[in-house]
């Protein structure tokens, strides 16, 4: 090769495979994997694809499928919404999925062989979920009730008002034949009837669906039996979200339509499916602790229906229990492990369990095929974006989709996690974040990142965000430390109990812990740090502003600043019973020493505050209460409020100018750069 010919290639090469740091926008229009459907026979797989739509302004669902273990391509396209739920008919011939076509959310079917999807329901109201009946020949559904026509002519005469807690909608069980050969309605024309017009062609008629339960109370969740006789489903009284406290299991029958109560304990019981044999229902549930089971684990059971005889399943499995699958080759769930997610079997027989599967080490959903020896998984590893996996039982998966790729020039996330000691003696990890050329002899700027919850969890990303531009900032040159701080799930019950009635102090000894590690490690830069987080992690990131003067900067989204704010306007009142014991009535002094607003005359750190205009579940005046509490001591603070959003950003535009606001926010006061919010072509 000539010395022209290898100057081009060298500068070909560069070009090509040159990592770039990526713009907020590619970050958000990331696509990503969501749940995961194996067919029956184990040959197809199923999965959804989010992506993102910036002329519409919102993220889209759509169904992707695999035949045969082929390339997988996208299966529907709903122009105006998302597809959700495809289930594969027991034969295979078919799936199912639903989608808001024109007609509100109806059972759409398409053929596996391909053509066209066809809507095979035609109800009033959208329909929430379905499952296919054994036979293939039906479906069963879950949709709300009607709207109240009491409730419209008062609106009529009174105009809008409502009684709190009171006014809800109801959902219950239908069941809607399905035939193959149905013919669409549009085929033929349909007249009215009238004395002198009489109908000279018959209408198209779908089938009519046959109610399953009726009665005050609300189904939220339901599972169709293997032998077909009979569905299991979950209720409460009302669709409240309190409410789920008082849920319980009940079995109606596809034979007679007669309804036997099945699990009635004081507390939260949850449905979570069949034995094979359809003889036994497996439940988790809280029995009667309703004060603590925000943060205790719950309990795995099976009850034989027959006899109702219960026995408890994992009792040594410390962790909140959910989202199990009971197969042919035994009871399946994918559980956190601190910073890994593991698919865990449990032994039907002695109620043992062990790790069935630890690679990748986050293996976020799973579905099995009927006789249990094939498995469809999604997961990631430390460095992936998260991918579709099959395997047979007992092997290695196969890798289907490669989302990876999306960033194989970008510069991400170098993720290490890490361990240190709180002020308690209590051992927290964390996930700290380094730039692609780390320099170990240096010292950096260093950003806290704060998950929500508190029973979220951080785990190693190659592209950690939400709304804060952790990519960008590692470019800039600092670390970032994500701390799985006391009540963080992975660790075990007694671990989620460490900040009952020590909210914010608790919380705030770990992440200062965390920084005193690292300073001592020589790697960081102290006089220039910010935190951030939203939910639970805009609590803490409050709580430091007003306990703290350590940090240059802070951003709270969403966050708590009142406990006693928060107690009467949230939507979820047992919350802070149950982590402060005690009502505001009851202890005054709690809800102070937890609060950040309690402190807010030592406050000294300029501050962003982000909220979306109708959370319910952190109330607005929240924000307002911190903001004018640093305003009356001259810190700096700006609020930013998203207009129509509740506790989370959800559309892409917004989520693009959050990204921002927190850009501009941290590089003036860790970096000293005021930046221009980009408006036009800039």
């Amino acid at each position: 090769m000539n010395r022209y010919l290898f100057l081009l290639f060298v500068l070909f090469s560069s070009s090509v495979f040159a990592q770039h740091v990526p713009t907020f926008e590619e970050v958000i229009s990331l696509r990503s994997i969501g749940s995961v459907t194996l067919s029956a026979d184990g040959k197809h797989v199923m999965y959804t694809v989010q992506t993102t739509d910036w002329n519409e302004n919102r993220f889209d669902t759509e169904i992707w499928l695999s035949k045969n273990g082929g390339p997988p391509f996208q299966l529907t396209n709903t122009s105006k919404g998302s597809s959700s739920g495809a289930e594969f008919s027991p034969d295979g011939k078919w799936i199912a999925f639903l989608a808001d076509r024109g007609r509100k959310t109806q059972i759409q079917v398409i053929n596996i062989e391909g053509g066209e999807a066809r809507t095979v329901t035609n109800e009033e109201e959208s329909i929430s979920s379905f499952e296919w009946h054994p036979s293939g020949q039906s479906f069963i559904f879950l949709k709300p009730e009607k709207e109240d026509k009491i409730k419209m002519e008062q609106e009529k005469r009174y105009g809008g008002f409502e009684a709190d807690d009171k006014e809800f909608t109801l959902s219950h069980l239908w069941q809607i034949d399905f035939n193959p050969d149905q013919r669409d309605p549009s085929e033929l024309p349909c007249y009215e009837k009238t004395d002198s017009l009489k109908v000279k062609a018959g209408c198209i008629e779908l089938p009519k669906a046959k109610r399953l339960t009726n009665g005050n109370f609300t189904v939220t969740s339901f599972r169709v039996s293997p032998d077909g006789k009979a569905v299991a489903f979950g209720h409460q009284p009302d669709p409240l979200i309190n409410s789920f406290l008082k849920s319980d299991i009940s079995l109606v029958s596809l034979l007679d339509n007669k309804i036997i109560s099945l699990v009635k304990n004081p507390s939260t019981d949850g449905l979570e499916g069949w034995s094979p044999d359809s003889k036994e229902i497996l439940f988790t549930s809280n029995l009667s602790d309703s004060t603590s089971n925000f943060y205790m684990n719950s309990k795995l059971f099976a009850i034989q229906i027959e006899t109702r005889v219960t026995r408890q399943l994992a009792k040594t499995l410390d962790e909140n229990l959910g989202g199990f699958e009971w197969e042919q080759t035994g009871i399946y769930a994918s559980i956190w492990n601190k910073t890994k997610k593991l698919l865990y079997r449990i032994d039907p027989a002695t109620g043992t369990h062990s790790i069935f599967k630890n690679s990748p080490n986050q293996i976020l959903s799973f579905s099995f095929s009927k006789d249990g020896q094939t498995l469809a998984y999604t997961a990631r590893a430390d460095d992936q974006l998260t991918e579709v996996f099959i395997s047979k039982r007992n092997e290695e998966g196969q890798q289907l989709t490669d989302m990876t790729s999306q960033i194989k020039n970008w510069k991400v996330a170098q993720s290490e996690v890490i361990s240190w000691k709180s002020k308690d003696g209590a051992t927290i990890e964390g996930v700290l974040h380094k730039p692609k050329d780390y320099d170990p002899k240096k010292k950096y700027p260093l950003l806290v990142m704060i998950h929500g919850g508190p029973t979220g969890i951080d785990t190693p990303t190659p592209v950690p965000g939400y709304v804060y531009p952790v990519l960008q900032w590692l470019d800039k040159g600092c670390l970032v430390l994500r701390p799985n701080y006391r009540g963080s799930a992975g660790y075990g019950e007694a671990f989620r109990s460490l900040n009952v009635k020590n909210l914010g102090v608790g919380d705030m000894w770990d992440v200062m812990s965390g920084i005193d590690y690292l300073d001592k490690k020589g790697i960081i830069d102290k006089t220039k740090m910010g935190s951030m987080g939203w939910s639970q992690g805009g609590y803490i990131s409050a709580f430091l502003t007003t306990n703290t003067d350590v940090f240059k900067a802070i951003s709270v989204g969403a966050g708590i600043s009142n406990w006693m704010t928060y107690y009467v306007g949230t939507d979820i009142h047992p919350f802070t019973r149950q982590y402060l014991k005690a009502t505001p009535w009851s202890d005054e002094m709690i809800y102070k020493k937890t609060s950040p607003i309690t402190n807010i005359n030592k406050a000294k750190t300029p501050t962003l505050i982000q909220h979306g205009e109708f959370d319910k579940r952190v109330p607005i005046a929240n924000a307002y209460e911190l903001l004018q509490g640093l305003r009356d001591k001259n810190v700096p603070a700006e609020l930013i409020v998203y207009k129509g959003f509740g506790h989370g950003i959800t559309k892409p535009k917004e989520k693009l100018a959050a990204t921002w606001h927190n850009w501009q926010w941290f590089n003036k006061y860790i970096w000293g750069e005021n930046v221009e919010f980009p408006v036009g072509d800039k």
